[in-house]
């Protein structure tokens, strides 16, 4: 059930690939907006154009073991985030994505280099993150890794 698999990057025989897309453009609607307004500018058009290149060049990959996030134009960064180390998933709706029935994923880590990571303007946000939840038990369960919460 991936919605777009074009470009991924190669997984494991053991690592499937359980949902894969990228943000909306109605993340830049106010931009684009503005930039209408300015239309007889060059200026807004060319930063126009940026931000949809930009957020186009985006793109996340949930699998069985990992969470990855794929950026850039010219030059691609790949960060990934293993999905035992995941202590909390969010689901953020703010009102005017949820107008479009987009919302935005928060996974915050134990990752010291990734203590937080947001997934932005994705339709069916609370499936996404279901599917994510779904995934992160499997992976605990298969690593035999448990998060202690101390207080």
């Amino acid at each position: 059930m991936n919605e777009d698999t074009a470009g991924s990057t190669p997984v494991s025989p053991t690592e499937q690939i359980i949902w894969s897309g990228s943000s909306s453009q109605i993340r830049n609607l106010h931009i684009y907006i503005v930039c209408a307004l300015f239309c007889w500018l060059v200026v807004p058009l060319i930063y126009a154009i940026v931000k949809w290149i930009q957020l186009r060049s985006r793109h996340y990959e949930l699998t069985t073991q990992r969470v990855r996030l794929r950026q850039g134009v010219f030059s691609k960064r790949t960060d990934e985030l293993e999905l035992y180390r995941v202590k909390d998933s969010t689901v953020m709706e703010p009102f005017w994505q949820r107008i479009f029935g987009l919302g935005n994923i928060v996974i915050t880590t134990n990752d010291e280099t990734n203590p937080s990571l947001t997934l932005e303007a994705l339709p069916h946000a609370r499936d996404i993150r279901e599917k994510l939840r779904s995934a992160i038990e499997e992976c605990r369960d298969r690593k035999r890794v448990r998060i202690a919460e101390l207080e």
